[in-house]
This record gives structure tokens, sequence and C-alpha cells, in this order.
């Protein structure tokens, strides 16, 4: 797959520039051979197919690494939410400011057109694989193919469903324009990936050969997530027995995943570095080379696919910018004491997206400290002074210091945003391509799109709206027992607002979930309590002064259809 990504992109990129382009006025008018491209000629080929495929993995890598550093993506990752915001020197693109956010936001609209961008090129792999003149090996190799294109379009209209509802349901190559899209239910919205995901599930392989194709288990985790987001819109809609239907129906998909048998979690060291002195299993996860279920993971279920090689030979794409963009600026924030750009310090971090306060420290209050998450080889919160005129020079500079270290209280809130732990995820002590050029600012390792750990808390979660505590607390075990967690959860910590839930998602998936979706599907006032609580800035609360569960249809979206009125999501009319 590495190798499929470095040279598939750029093969079909130009395949879609031909359908979709046109050149200038002079060479338009130019009588030439008639050689255009139209849905119906442009692929000849299944690897043409195949590449299309490529394509959209390629789509979904960038929109999960992010390595052009989009800030609409960043708010995609979870800026604005509960975990992360910005720093000091980033307010400009904080995401928790109501006073500027409203349905012309351009992260709204980026979005939308987005995952709708990603259902018409799965339209057209879908379209094209039954095309007279594409030969196939197989049944196999088309069905599998079409699987590939039939989830892609489900997980996107899944993300559309968490994050905007009901959306129009699109099957068709549009090749006119439409102005009469009609919105369906939230509820229909998430039946249609149920139905989508249902059809394709056994046409998609257990395992692969290969790292980063899609297998049977994501299939699986993404229809436990489906029926378990349909079973709390239905709830919200009074249908308390279709609601727990649906909860059923997301254990049982879990279960599939987590019982099948292909995947497990992993318990003990492996891997690349495991003979290692430092490090734990947990640690072993995010190490270079051990990402993929190929290289012996059998935690990981559904990976994206980054390689230096590509990075190298090809558009720089291929990357991981966390050191970068996730990572913190002591030597602005503790200049002092901190300085510099490398491994002692997390790299050459620039604060793009900072975790809150509630991410760095409120998980792990009192007994929750205890966690194997939580040391310091996972979440590194010893940091060793640096500068020579420093107290702290050679020894680890004290958080208060680092914190309030100023008399002046603003200063010290500066600081407070640019200077925290540094997660194993985002950083490493041994970064690939210095002797290139390289500087500290990208990890080359695969990264998870799907790990049995979050599959194990969609059940989790679906167990306690079925009104089984006791059977949360055993899932969420399941994780805190691999951690090695001195405190074991009963039914008794199971809260009827899901804290438990979404504290143990931030402690297990910190820097992986999609926190924005996971909100917003919970439904209720989830998502804006949570944001006027745990925001890092007083902005979010000062200015979120209206409830919603949630994004707005974008505007120009609604005054584009204008055959068919769209209606506004509840919050956001007039704004």
């Amino acid at each position: 797959m590495k190798r499929i990504y470095q040279y598939g992109f750029s093969a079909i990129f130009g395949l879609l520039l031909c359908l979709a382009g046109c050149e200038s006025d002079k060479e338009f008018l130019t009588e030439v051979p008639p050689t255009f491209y139209t849905v119906d000629n442009a692929f000849s080929t299944s690897a043409q197919i195949d590449q299309a495929l490529v394509a959209i993995y390629s789509q979904l890598r960038d929109l999960w690494a992010n390595p052009s550093e989009e800030a609409w993506i960043f708010v995609l990752r979870g800026n604005g939410t509960d975990m992360y915001d910005v720093p000091s020197i980033r307010r400009g693109n904080s995401f928790n400011n109501y006073g500027n956010i409203n349905p012309d936001n351009n992260t709204f609209y980026n979005a939308y057109s987005t995952w709708y961008q990603i259902i018409a090129k799965a339209n057209l792999a879908i379209y094209s694989a039954d095309l007279e003149q594409i030969s196939w090996s197989s049944p196999e190799e088309k069905a599998y193919a079409l699987a590939q294109a039939r989830f892609f379009r489900a997980f996107a209209f899944l993300n559309l469903g968490e994050l905007f509802g009901g959306v129009p349901i699109v099957t068709e190559i549009t090749t006119q324009p439409k102005y009469d899209f009609a919105r369906t239910s939230r509820v229909e919205t998430y039946q249609f990936v149920i139905d989508e995901l249902s059809a394709i599930e056994n046409d998609l392989p257990t395992t692969t050969g290969e790292g980063g194709r899609l297998v049977r288990g994501a299939a699986q985790h993404m229809l436990s997530r489906a029926y378990l987001a349909q079973g709390i819109q239905l709830q919200a809609d009074g249908d308390a027995a279709a609601a727990q239907s649906a909860f059923n129906q997301s254990v049982a998909n879990a279960d599939k995943v987590i019982n099948g048998g292909t995947f497990s979690l992993m318990k003990s060291r492996f891997g690349s570095r495991q003979d290692e002195e430092q490090g734990n299993v947990y640690w072993d996860l995010f190490q270079e080379n051990n990402v993929n279920y190929q290289d012996g993971n059998t935690e990981c279920i559904w990976a994206l696919q980054i390689d230096y090689a590509s990075y190298r030979a090809e558009d720089g794409k291929s990357k991981l910018p966390y050191s970068r963009t996730y990572g913190p600026v002591f030597r602005d924030g503790a200049p002092a004491h901190l300085t510099g750009t490398l491994e002692d310090v997390g790299g050459r971090g620039i604060a793009q997206m900072i975790p809150t306060m509630y991410t760095r420290d409120e998980i792990y209050a009192d007994k929750w400290g205890d966690d194997m998450r939580n040391s310091d080889i996972v979440f590194r919160r010893t940091f060793i002074g640096n500068v020579a005129s420093s107290p702290y020079y050679g020894q680890p500079v004290p958080w208060d210091v680092i914190y309030n270290g100023s008399s002046d209280a603003t200063t010290n809130k500066a600081n407070q945003s640019l200077c925290y732990p540094v997660s194993c995820k985002i950083a490493t002590d041994r970064y690939t391509g210095l002797a290139d050029g390289e500087n500290m600012s990208n990890l080359f390792r695969d990264d998870y799109f799907v790990r049995l750990s979050e599959t194990i808390l969609l059940r989790a979660e679906a167990k306690q709206r079925l009104g089984d505590k006791a059977g949360a607390a055993t899932d969420i075990n399941l994780l805190r027992e691999r951690a090695q967690c001195g405190y074991l959860v009963t039914a008794a910590d199971v809260d009827d607002q899901f804290n438990l839930i979404l504290d143990e998602r931030a402690r297990e998936l910190v820097y992986e979930e999609s926190r924005w979706n996971t909100l917003l599907r919970m439904g209720g006032t989830t998502a804006v309590e949570r944001i006027r609580e745990y925001a890092f800035w007083p902005e979010a609360k000062a200015t979120l002064t209206f409830d919603y569960n949630l994004w707005p249809i974008p505007n120009t979206v609604i005054d584009t259809n204008k055959d068919v009125p769209l209606e506004q999501n509840d919050g956001w009319k007039n704004r």
C-alpha cells in the first residue's frame, strides 16, 4: 500500500482532471480529435479503478494527518472540543469563540464538501466497476473493489450524520447542476450507512497482506458505531424500542470484532523496540514499524500508511507532522529553563493545537493517575532544564515553575498554553531523516484509523445505554487492566452523563479519536456543556450562550440548493 500511495494518486488525479477540467479559451475553441473523457470511458482497466480507490485512501490520509496544516482539519481532529484548544499565539484560530462561529464559517463548509467529494469519488468507482470494458481477474477482485468503494461512501455519510445530522443521500454520479437535494432524517442517514456496510461486510477479507487496505473488522467496527449513533437518535426521537434494538446491534457488531479471533489487545511488549529497557506495551503501539496488523499488531484494524521514501520522492505529504503541529513551544513559554527544538523538548513544536487542562491533567487526577497511559514514557511530564543559567539546569523543571513563573497572570496563562506534557503519539526519541535535513517536525510511522480499543469503548457505551452498567465497566476494565491501572471501575462509576466513557476515551484515544463526532453523536447538550466546562480559554463560556448538538448546514449549501429548502439545524438559525 505504501508504494501504491506513492504512485497511485498522481495517476488518478490526472485522469480526474481530464474529466473535470477545461483548457484555455483558445485551446477550447480549437478543433481537436474527440478524445474527451466521460464517466463511461474514463476507465479501461480494473487497475485504474483500483487507483481511484487509492486516491480515496490518500485523501483520507491527508484528512487525518493534515500534512498541509489546514486550520479547519485541526477542528475536524478536535480543536474547540473539551480536549483541545489553541495557544496564546494562535487565538485567531480559536474554535470556541462563538461570537465568530456561525453557518458561514469555512470550517463547516470545508468539512461538509470534503465528505461529499469522497462520496462522489466512491460513486464514480462503483459506477465504473460495471462498465463493459472493465475486465476483472475474478469475481472476488470486483467484489473487493466495490466493497472498498461502498465502505468509503458509507464512512463519509457516517461522518456527515454525526456532525451535521440528516443529509441528502447521493448514490449516483451527478453530471449536471442540481439544485433540489433533499435532506433525509438523521436516523435515515445512519440507516443508509448500516445498509451499505451490511451489504459489503462479507466481501471484505478478514486480513490482507497489504497494510492499510480495508478489512472486514473495519466494516463491523463502523456498523457498531453507526448502530450506536442511530440508537441515540431514536431514543431522542422517542422510539425507545427501536433504540434498544439498535444498541443491541451495536453490541453484536462489536462482538464480531472483539471476539472474532482476528483482533486482540496487545498486552505484552512487541515490535521494533520491544527489547529496550525503556517503554511499555502502550508505548510500543506508537513506534515505527509497529502499527500495522502485518507488523504483528493484532490491535490494528485499519491504519493510514506513511512512508518516508514516498515522502521524499513525491509531494511531501506522506508524513505525520504531529511533533510540529501538536508539540509544545517551551522555547517561548519557559525560555528561562527550556529551549531548543530537539528530542528533549518533544521536537520542533509550533503548537497548532494544544491539549486542554482536562486532557493533560484532570483525567489523571487522584486515583486515576496510576495508569500506564500516564507514565512518563507515554505522556512525558519530565523535562530537564537545558538553559545553563537556569537554577534547574540538568534537573527536572517543576510544572509550577513552568506554569506560574511570572508575577503576571496573563503571562502565566499564555505560558500554560504553550507548555504541556508530550504524548508518545506525537513525538519520538528517534526521528527519521535527520541526515537528509529533517528537523524533528515529522513522524514517519503509520497511524490508526481504527484500533480495537475504540471498538471496546463503543461496546461499553452501547451496553451502558442498554442499562448494563456492569457490562460497560467490564469492557472499560479491559483497557484499564492492559494499562495496569491501580483503580478498576465498577458499575457505580458508570454515570448517567457518560462522563466515565468520555474520560476513558480521552485517556485511551488522545490524538486518535474524532472528538467532535463523539460529542455530537451523543446528542442532548453533551458537547456544549463539556466545551463550556473544559475549554482552555474563557471565550467559550462567555460566548457559547446557546445550545446545539449538530454543526450547522453551511449557508452556502442552503443558498445554492435553490429548488428545495434545506432546513438549518437547531441552534444555528438566524446566527
